[in-house]
């Protein structure tokens, strides 16, 4: 990935919240616990996941600027979602979770070298080393992910409500 390329998802990364929060006023809060099937998740849940998720996408980009080598926690997100009972935590709160973990990592990217991007540490998920790329480019793709899964959510709840 070109330092253009790099930007742009740095960008991108940055926009996430924002992008998010814009989503969410279009979005009814009586059909945010509404679940599309019985193993998918609810907006409640998805903004629960993105609390979980970024705070430890934000130790994983800690870790790969200060220690290259390292190893990285794993975590199963959707034993996390029952075991942590998504839908008893509050969404506020996950929100402003996700705004500090945002902000904070998008700040540090900014600052960083050309040649921090080049590290790599230990994914108990990947065979190989992963690297500062792959996590650019999963977490600059991870909110707008969920965005759609939210718009998609609330367009099937929208078509059964007739």
């Amino acid at each position: 990935m070109d330092r253009a390329e790099r930007d742009e998802k740095i960008e991108l990364y940055g926009r996430g919240f924002d992008m998010l929060m814009a989503t969410l006023k279009d979005i009814p809060r009586e059909m945010w616990k509404f679940k599309p099937g019985p193993k998918e998740w609810s907006v409640h849940e998805i903004l629960i996941h993105l609390a979980d998720s970024e705070s430890n996408a934000a130790l994983r980009a800690r870790k790969l600027i200060v220690e290259p080598g390292g190893t990285l926690m794993g975590y199963d997100q959707d034993k996390w979602a029952i075991e942590l009972d998504y839908h008893d935590q509050d969404p506020d709160d996950a929100l402003q979770v996700l705004k500090l973990a945002r902000q904070t990592t998008y700040a540090l990217l900014k600052k960083q070298p050309d040649e921090v991007f080049a590290h790599t540490v230990k994914h108990p998920e990947y065979d190989e080393p992963y690297t500062f790329e792959q996590w650019l480019n999963i977490y600059s793709a991870h909110v707008p992910g969920h965005i759609e899964q939210i718009r998609n959510n609330y367009k099937i709840w929208r078509d059964r409500q007739g």
